[in-house]
């Protein structure tokens, strides 16, 4: 490995027990490969909203203050004391964030399936990718094919397989057709798409006009604004058309995974042909997977006795339907990685620019259409 490989910057996130939030970068020797590994020079790494999560927890970052220099910046913000005892597994453990990216191989081990890799352009996830090199197994990593750059492969792990696991997690459970909400997202555009590919009924949840040109423009047919006068009965009417019975909320808290039970049960029972007083049979379930809004959810229960509400995570929805059936999923995700999975980002910035007060203003609002992605060698 040359010298100037030798230590990479990282970017970390700790929570000090004294209730302060620092985000900094720090300089840290890259491993030597072992016999099955290989060293990645990471060139791009998207900011998701579980990767904001980790980085900055649950700092208050109407307080954040910038210090240090320009090539290691150095950002603080208090810790509302309300918040402390839900970061109490991680307090004052430093901790390198970014869950996926892309780069390319520049060491391998001895290996020859890690020196099969030796200058390939690959995809990876598991953490610690806001750094300038990284050292997984090469069994680990998703070579790309010839042609697509590390900036459109380093979003091909957790949105795409979290669309596809939606769709997945539907036919699995018996459902025929989805509602999902922040619907105009990253993430809902790959959903939209696969919908319309594999003709499964998609009911998106929006928060705006604007949002839902966004959809009508990749071919959305059924969208529904949740701050519109008439949404309820415009949820209805689409639950009637698609029979949609499955629902994926990124919103977490308010009323809307109750609304959107309560429209299901009303759609459900336009249909019914004998009357319960036990509400609709059909078994109606909101998965929440996001927590746009952290206050609590609420439920009026206006949908009768068959209904579920949970919580659903990628990872652990992979372990589940096991290694196999995984590699299906990612197989389709490579094979339309510059159409059904691609990616769009509104701006690149490096590992110094990540921490800049200005830029994380924008990003940390998770707003549709402002999706930031950093290559931690840029200017390197």
């Amino acid at each position: 490995m040359s010298a100037d490989t030798k230590t990479g910057l990282q970017l970390r996130s700790l929570i000090k027990s004294s209730g302060e939030l620092e985000i900094s970068l720090a300089s840290v020797p890259t491993p030597e490969p072992a016999e099955d590994q290989i060293v990645v020079r990471v060139e791009a790494s998207p900011i998701n909203p579980s990767d904001l999560g980790l980085l900055v927890g649950a700092g208050d970052m109407t307080t954040a203050k910038a210090s240090g220099s320009k090539d290691a910046p150095v950002i603080t913000a208090k810790v509302p004391d309300a918040a402390m005892k839900a970061m109490a597994g991680r307090l004052d453990e430093s901790m390198p964030v970014g869950n996926e990216g892309a780069g390319v191989v520049i060491k391998t081990g001895s290996s020859d399936e890690a020196k099969a890799l030796m200058g390939k352009t690959v995809a990876m996830i598991g953490g610690a990718m806001y750094a300038q090199y990284r050292c997984l197994r090469a069994r680990d990593v998703l070579v790309l094919p010839d042609g697509i750059t590390p900036a459109e492969g380093a979003s091909c792990f957790v949105n795409p397989l979290t669309a596809l696991g939606m769709t997945e997690t539907m036919r699995r459970e018996g459902h025929t057709a989805l509602v999902h909400t922040a619907a105009a997202s990253n993430l809902g555009q790959m959903l939209n798409k696969i919908c319309l590919k594999d003709r499964i009924g998609l009911v998106n949840i929006v928060r705006s006009a604007e949002q839902a040109d966004i959809l009508r423009k990749i071919g959305a047919k059924y969208i529904v604004d949740s701050t519109a006068p008439s949404f309820m009965d415009d949820l209805t009417n689409a639950l009637v058309e698609t029979g949609a019975t499955l629902a994926f909320d990124a919103i977490g808290g308010g009323k809307l995974a109750g609304q959107i039970l309560t429209a299901m049960e009303i759609a459900a029972n336009k249909t019914a042909k004998v009357y319960s007083r036990y509400g609709s049979s059909v078994h109606k379930q909101v998965y929440i997977y996001g927590g746009l809004d952290p206050r609590p959810v609420e439920l009026n229960r206006a949908f009768g006795m068959a209904w579920g509400v949970g919580g659903w995570l990628l990872f652990p929805f992979l372990q589940k339907i096991g290694a196999a059936d995984g590699a299906k999923l990612r197989a389709r995700v490579v094979a339309e990685l510059k159409t059904t999975f691609a990616s769009h980002y509104t701006q690149v910035v490096s590992l110094q620019e990540a921490l800049q007060l200005s830029n994380i203003a924008v990003y940390n609002k998770r707003a549709t259409g402002e999706k930031f992605l950093i290559n931690p060698n840029k200017g390197a």
